[in-house]
Parts: C-alpha cells; structure tokens; sequence
C-alpha cells in the first residue's frame, strides 16, 4: 500500500536537520527499493528546509508507523508535526522515472484538502489522492510538478498558491 509521508520541520530545527542528514540517509537507504518519491520542501528562496516528503510503498500501516516514527528527524526532534496519508496514485512509476525536465523550472509539492480531479501535464512529476487510513474518505491530493514559478505550480495543480511548496529530489537513488 502507499503512503504519503510529511514531516513539517519545526522552527529553529535548522542546525538539528543538517547535524542529522547522514543519519536520515542512512535510515532511508534501508528503504531504497519501497521509495517513490522523497525530498525536502523548501524555504521561498530555496536556502533552508520547511518539511521532509516521502511517498513510500509498505506492507501495512505498523510498517509505515515505524517507518515515520523511527526515522531520525522525527525521533530527534526535528519535526513539528507529520501527517501520514493513504496515496491512490494516479501515476505510475517513481519520481526517479520523470523524464521531462525543463531547464529554469522549478519543482514544487502542492498538498491540498480539496476534491479529486484529473491532472495532466509534461510537468507532473506524480500525483495522487490522500486517503484516510482508515476508510476510503478522500482528505485531499498530493502533487509535485514543474514549473517556472510557484503561480504557474498553483495553475497548473488547479490549486490555491498557499498550498504550493518549493521542493526538490531528495537522497540517492
């Protein structure tokens, strides 16, 4: 089953995130093979980090309890809070598979608690339905896609500007 994983770094957590980093690695290297997508969000000017992202593909929700509750950021204190999500895909493949990157654009997380709907796009990295873990009710849907800037990401997710995060490509692949 996949999950949608977000950590959303608590403020003044700066120096514990990157004391962290090999650390965080390692642990998520543990996962490599389960990954779908990963990275942080990022401040407006891209210099710091808001949030950690995964989308991850587990046998059961204990397996991504341990998942997000043992990974380092969380246990040492890095994260404000974390919201864990059911994730209906409706793309396929990982975010290591897009192939059409644009040079200048942008990669952005837009997260929002609105219906579903049809996306498509070149620039559609993955996106997705969250659902609750326990039911099929529908809390929102996960986007991350490319463009020139966050306005044209808002446009082209269909969604509030407020609801799009810089982001980028995290780990190793």
């Amino acid at each position: 089953m996949k999950y949608f994983v977000y950590g959303r770094d608590r403020a003044g957590a700066g120096e514990l995130k990157e004391r962290l980093t090999p650390e965080h690695w390692a642990f998520m290297d543990g996962y490599a093979d389960e990954l779908i997508a990963r990275g942080p969000t990022l401040t407006p000017d891209g210099e710091g980090t808001t949030g950690s992202l995964h989308i991850i593909d587990l046998p059961t929700f204990e397996a991504v309890k341990t998942f997000a509750y043992d990974e380092p950021y969380y246990r040492d204190g890095v994260f404000e809070s974390v919201l864990i999500t059911r994730f209906e895909s409706h793309t396929s493949g990982t975010m290591w598979d897009f192939a059409n990157a644009v040079d200048g654009y942008h990669r952005y997380l837009v997260h929002t608690d609105d219906a579903p709907r049809e996306l498509t796009s070149p620039h559609i990295i993955m996106y997705g339905d969250l659902l609750a873990l326990d039911s099929d009710a529908h809390l929102g849907r996960a986007v991350l896609l490319e463009a020139p800037d966050a306005e044209a990401a808002a446009a082209l997710a269909q969604a509030d500007l407020a609801h799009v995060h810089p982001w980028t490509f995290g780990g190793r692949r």
